[in-house]
């Protein structure tokens, strides 16, 4: 298959905007781990804007990355990878990046004294909030993990092509490149009868809501990505008609949330204006970011490694900072460059350069390129990468 930088570039810059949101956690009224002795109020809108498509376009990328696995790969050899990809790292995630976060937090609380050698045998006892053991940031892989294994059946269905209502959807959107909104259906649903019973937990157990919607835009990305001409022809004709609802849409969207209750435009319209961004966030990184880059070559091996690390550092200056009188801007700008600069020596001067520790981090070996799937992770996109 034919290599899109244009999705190498959605993947880390989707990442690189989820650190910058981890950062304006420490700021805003929103319950976090850790918070700056200033509330910021007016930071929550911009982080309320991007809040509404950041990560339901991973997992659309994610099964963007699964069709091109699925090309070169069998199911047995895909959930292999899958296994090695995401379920070590999130094991070592646990036992290595988490434990320094819950430590910090319970500091904070009051909860915790002595060193963190000390504090560590702790982490094991009882499950997060009420105990200290979780995977916190990390609830993305196992999610990841568990949707790709039950999908797979149906991914190995769809690749044989004797699905007529795929072929006939395909058609559909070749012709008429609005029926791409057909996929704002089944989200409808999800947001109008699962949302107001299941609040997101992100502890997989009872989360009913974000399992279903992340799954839905999981195999969207599939579905999308397996017969990719009809979808790029279509979202190039669409990507400012798209642009233009989604500023439209998300104001509305909030003039309901602060205006109404229980009104069925708000799962309506939040649908829309989340598939909106979706859309033209495509469309128009087809049109100038589709370009081989030694930048996004780089950026591609390394944006897993930093996934994994980055709200530890966060934490860790955050806790450093939280009661210095400085102003919110610096304490923003010294996190999120603490956060960055550090996150990057230990990719490349640990885990780039280490065989081990890179499986460890989810890094392929050091003789391949690591394709845009590698937090879907794993899928070469061309037969080189393997």
């Amino acid at each position: 298959m034919e290599r899109r930088y244009d999705i190498d570039w959605i993947r880390v810059i989707a990442f690189d905007t989820l650190i910058l949101y981890h950062v304006g956690m420490f700021f805003v009224p929103w319950g976090w781990h850790i918070k700056n002795n200033e509330i910021i109020d007016w930071l929550q809108w911009p982080m309320l804007f991007v809040n509404q498509w950041r990560l339901p376009i991973l997992f659309v990328v994610s099964g963007m990355g699964t069709a091109f696995a699925f090309s070169s790969k069998s199911g047995p050899e895909y959930i292999k990878e899958r296994l090695t990809r995401l379920l070590i790292p999130l094991i070592v995630g646990i036992l290595v990046v988490v434990p320094p976060q819950v430590y910090i937090e319970r500091l904070a609380q009051g909860k915790a004294e002595g060193s963190f050698l000390t504090f560590y045998p702790d982490f094991f006892q009882g499950t997060y909030p009420n105990g200290n053991f979780s995977w916190h940031h990390l609830w993305f892989l196992p999610y990841l993990l568990l949707m790709s294994l039950l999908a797979t059946p149906l991914f190995t269905y769809i690749r044989k092509g004797k699905s007529r209502a795929l072929v006939y959807l395909n058609k559909l959107i070749s012709k008429y490149s609005p029926s791409l909104y057909l996929f704002v259906i089944p989200l409808f649903i999800v947001e109008l009868f699962l949302e107001p019973l299941f609040p997101v937990t992100n502890a997989l157990t009872n989360d009913w809501y974000a399992l279903s919607r992340y799954t839905i835009l999981f195999i969207s990305g599939y579905i999308l990505m397996a017969d990719r001409e009809s979808f790029w022809i279509s979202v190039d004709k669409i990507k400012t008609p798209s642009l233009i609802l989604g500023i439209i849409s998300f104001p509305a969207l909030l003039w309901l949330w602060y205006n109404t209750q229980d009104n069925i435009l708000i799962p309506l319209i939040k649908t829309v204006n989340m598939w909106s961004w979706i859309i033209a966030i495509f469309g128009f990184a087809a049109l100038f970011l589709n370009r081989r880059s030694t930048v996004i070559s780089y950026r591609n091996q390394a944006v897993y490694p930093f996934y994994i690390l980055h709200q530890t550092f966060i934490v860790i200056i955050g806790y450093w900072l939280m009661n210095n009188p400085m102003h919110y801007l610096w304490k923003f700008t010294i996190m999120a460059i603490g956060t960055y600069g550090l996150s990057w020596l230990i990719f490349e001067f640990i885990i780039r350069r280490n065989f081990i520790i890179g499986i460890l981090f989810g890094v392929k070996g050091k003789k391949t390129t690591v394709s845009f799937d590698n937090l879907n992770p794993g899928s070469p996109i061309t037969k080189t990468d393997l």
